[in-house]
């Protein structure tokens, strides 16, 4: 199992429209096969940082579940409801795996 971090850079005056595109990603991002921990947008602190945290079984894993979510009506529209409102100003994303868990995660 890997985790997926995804750090976003927002438009510091369109945190409600993040929240509306993290609550589509938390329909979509099940359904297609990933385990989603959450979305989580600016509260304190930092008005331009957000996240989004998915676990997902490998990278081979990763590749058809993407592959399904751009297929996904709901992830097609999401994503294009970030281009037009220009919520998203940078991405980045890595991938861990869990090495805390009792006897490194076997």
């Amino acid at each position: 199992m890997i985790t997926c971090f995804i750090r976003y850079e927002i438009d510091p005056f369109k945190k409600e429209e993040f929240a509306t595109y993290s609550r589509n990603w938390g329909e979509a991002i099940p359904r297609c096969g990933a385990d989603l921990i959450g979305y989580f947008g600016p509260h304190e602190g930092s008005a331009t940082t957000a996240y989004g945290v998915y676990n997902i079984e490998s990278l081979a894993a990763y590749e058809a579940y993407r592959a399904r979510l751009a297929a996904d009506p709901l992830g097609r529209e999401n994503y294009a409801f970030a281009r037009r409102e220009r919520i998203i100003l940078k991405e980045d994303r890595i991938f861990l795996r869990n090495v805390s868990a009792p006897a490194g995660g076997k």
